[in-house]
């Protein structure tokens, strides 16, 4: 896992650059403006990651409640004073040095529930003990994010938290009731606003209007046309010359389509399918419930996050506006990736027998693998 994040984060640092020198030059006059956040942000990373495996992982279930008030409390803080940009209201902080909790709180979500439900047993079957407070915490969650507006990351929260609640032990009948009741606010909350319709246009009629709202879907797959199996050369595609918006986060994926061929874009694809195997076996083997919990929610943030951009570029589902694990430009993105990379392994190193203690009244609840 050290040696994937590793490779997926200089991987990124390269890319980031290679897509963002252009728009850093145009912007503010320095083509290294981009890759030099970008990198300040990826040793803060390495700290977090580094500090959070060598932390037993069972010390965050006591913490799971103040980690979790404290995520909504800056939540509700960035739709006070938050930074604005970009038609939306994300961020803290003054200057160049600001916060996005939205992304820092898909871990605290994935903590907070991981300790919700290791300790609710059986009773995770039923309606008052487990579907009515899951709905109610991923709600209130999820409404905080969407008044920013991100519905990229409201979704992404809620197909982790969803699969959690499979893995806890949820009921077939409860995951229909969520899965349908998710599809129509998904749905619902997709085409109220006009640039969310826009991308849904851009979607399934791109052609219709291509200088227009189908601009960016065709110019992605443009690019990763013009790169064909070897690609034009590292630095050379024309994609980032204005052509593919936010190059540097968003397309950065068609922009190593461009520049190295699908084989690069295999290997990118190969990495990540490396790590979901890996995070799913690191669940599967720890020996307690709070462990499988944050590992498959972990694993399930990275690679959901990674299926939507990627899906998105390749016009396999419509453009979400999410940024590429370890790989777009985005310093809070990669922090808060690492992070959870940190927790990850240190469920690996901690899993009893042999490492961590367990928590007072901890239990074991129905578990999703096989023996």
């Amino acid at each position: 896992m050290l040696a994937l994040t590793a490779v997926l984060t200089m991987t990124g640092l390269v890319a980031v650059y290679s897509a963002s020198f252009v728009i850093g030059l145009a912007r503010f006059g320095d083509p290294h403006y981009y890759v030099v956040r970008q990198t300040i942000w990826a040793v803060l990373g390495c700290v977090l990651m580094v500090a959070a495996m060598r932390t037993d992982y069972h010390l965050y279930r006591r913490w799971a409640v103040p980690i979790m008030l404290v995520t909504i409390a800056a939540l509700a803080a960035v739709l006070v004073v938050g930074v604005e940009g970009n038609g939306a209201r994300r961020w803290l902080g003054v200057g160049e040095f600001t916060i996005q909790p939205s992304e820092f709180a898909k871990l605290t979500v994935i903590l907070y529930l991981a300790a919700w439900l290791s300790s609710k047993g059986e009773a995770i079957r039923t309606l008052e003990g487990g579907l009515v407070p899951f709905v109610v915490i991923i709600s209130v969650v999820g409404a905080f994010i969407m008044l920013e507006p991100s519905l990229g990351t409201t979704v992404i929260i809620l197909l982790i938290t969803v699969t959690m609640f499979w893995v806890a032990g949820a009921s077939v009948a409860q995951m229909v009731a969520l899965a349908s009741a998710g599809f129509l606010a998904v749905a619902l909350l997709a085409t109220v606003a006009g640039y969310r319709m826009d991308r849904l246009t851009g979607f399934f009629n791109a052609e219709a209007d291509p200088l227009g709202h189908g601009f960016q879907t065709l110019q992605a797959l443009v690019a990763l046309g013009n790169g064909g199996v070897s690609g034009l050369g590292l630095g050379a595609s024309r994609g980032k010359f204005f052509y593919i918006a936010e190059s540097h986060t968003d397309g950065v994926f068609a922009i190593i389509g461009e520049e190295l061929g699908f084989l690069a874009t295999a290997a990118v694809l190969l990495l990540f399918v490396t790590l979901m195997i890996r995070g799913y076996q690191i669940a599967r083997r720890s020996q307690d419930d709070f462990g499988t919990l944050i590992a498959t929610g972990v694993t399930t943030w990275i690679a959901v996050q990674a299926m939507l951009n990627i899906g998105g570029i390749t016009r396999m589902i419509p453009l979400t506006g999410v940024p590429l694990p370890f790989l777009s430009f985005g310093g809070n993105a990669l922090a808060a990736v690492m992070l959870g990379m940190g927790v990850l392994i240190s469920v690996s190193r901690f899993s009893r027998p042999g490492g961590g203690q367990p928590e007072p009244g901890e239990r074991r609840v129905v578990r999703r693998r096989s023996e």
